[in-house]
């Protein structure tokens, strides 16, 4: 599960992401922690055709039946496996809610020294990630007021050469059971699958990355 990243600035994701200008000015977090202030790419919402923009909203999806904008439990990750069938992201889902998380980096704990050691991932090309989510608005009753909000989607990594070396592992799990966790990154070339295509065609995106694309390093905390 990621619990942190750094985001890139708007103009750096204008530019990756092909989204009209806007003043670049950074609007969120720097470094984004759950509950902090992200940015994200989605279709945009009121187009009648086809346009991404992009939006900040809260690392941790706010879903439709919260009764409030803090939850006593964690929306920054979910598991792609379970979005079909979980409450929190099963809407979400069914109605093409998908955006893209850009971030510089990403942080990780391995665990093989006995201790947390944090590793830190970049692209071994120099771009930015584009880590798949899910995104929704809530509206507050009470008052009106609008919030936006997202999950980094994760996906089984056991069998990952890097990835399945992340995290601290279970003990009364064999290895190939522990269910470790990686991001799962959308390339350029399928942004607009992931953002305009069916629940279907959305599907067969949600998968491991090759561990040649990633770039780790053991990082001081």
């Amino acid at each position: 599960m990621c619990n942190r990243y750094v985001s890139p600035q708007e103009a750096d994701i204008e530019r990756a992401w092909h989204i009209g200008a806007r003043n670049p000015v950074r609007w969120w977090d720097e470094v984004v922690f759950p509950r902090g202030r992200g940015a994200f790419v989605r279709r945009a919402v009121r187009d009648a055709g086809y346009a991404r923009e992009l939006v900040a909203g809260q690392w941790g999806l706010i879903p439709w039946f919260a009764k409030a904008v803090r939850l006593s439990y964690s929306t920054n990750n979910a598991r792609s496996e379970e979005l079909a069938a979980k409450a929190t992201y099963k809407q979400p889902w069914a109605r093409g809610q998908r955006c893209i998380i850009p971030a510089l980096s990403f942080d990780e704990p391995c665990w093989e020294t006995g201790k947390n050691v944090w590793w830190r991932f970049c692209r071994a090309d120099g771009m930015p990630w584009g880590l798949a989510g899910l995104w929704n608005t809530w509206i507050d009753k009470a008052t009106g007021e609008v919030h936006e909000s997202y999950t980094m989607l994760t996906i089984n990594a056991d069998r990952h050469p890097l990835m399945s070396r992340m995290h601290k592992p279970d003990p009364k799990l064999p290895l190939n059971q522990q269910d470790k966790r990686s991001v799962i990154p959308i390339e350029v070339g399928d942004v607009d699958q992931w953002l305009a295509g069916t629940v279907a065609e959305a599907q067969e995106l949600l998968r491991l990355a090759e561990a040649e694309v990633f770039d780790a390093v053991a990082v001081a905390s």
